[in-house]
């Protein structure tokens, strides 16, 4: 039931900071961290994929919804909640009957950062080449996901960071 709080809690606190900061500043015109995905990276490793799909729908279509992004967010969410699982495969090695809460604790720094930076390029890349939705400025859209990836990354570990075992 703890979880279970913890999770709403962190959902709302997420979409509210996002939608109530982050989708109003622009760094250099390029740069707007996406932190919400923190959200579906948090989950516990075992959480059946058909629930993570769901979540990353509901978290991506909340977005959505206070951006005015038409299911840009819903897509590119629940993509890497698709790809959660696999990641965390190749990644970490979790014992049998253990689910952890993905961190630098249960996964292993290197792990941890491995996990993450595969997950926010994808959901970038998908989310920045959906927006642009042609090849005409690829360089463009290339670095805007270098960027904000990038950011998004570095705040993501940093919030991380702070978390106890």
């Amino acid at each position: 039931m703890l979880i279970l709080l913890q999770n709403i809690f962190r959902f709302v606190v997420l979409v509210a900071i996002q939608v109530l900061a982050l989708n109003n500043i622009q760094f250099l015109g390029y740069i707007n961290p996406y932190i919400y995905i923190l959200f579906i990276f948090s989950l516990p490793a075992r959480l059946p994929r058909w629930l993570t799909l769901i979540l990353a729908f509901i978290l991506g279509l909340s977005i959505d919804i206070f951006s005015n992004t038409a299911g840009l967010h819903a897509f590119a969410t629940v993509l890497i909640a698709f790809m959660r699982e696999g990641t965390i495969k190749v990644f970490t090695s979790i014992e049998e009957g253990n689910n952890p809460e993905p961190s630098f604790y249960t996964f292993g720094v290197g792990s941890y950062i491995k996990y993450i930076v595969a997950l926010v390029f994808v959901h970038h890349f998908t989310l920045f080449m959906l927006e642009a939705f042609s090849f005409e400025h690829l360089g463009m859209t290339l670095l805007k996901v270098l960027l904000n990836s990038a950011i998004t990354i570095l705040i993501i570990l940093g919030i991380q960071s702070f978390k106890r075992k």
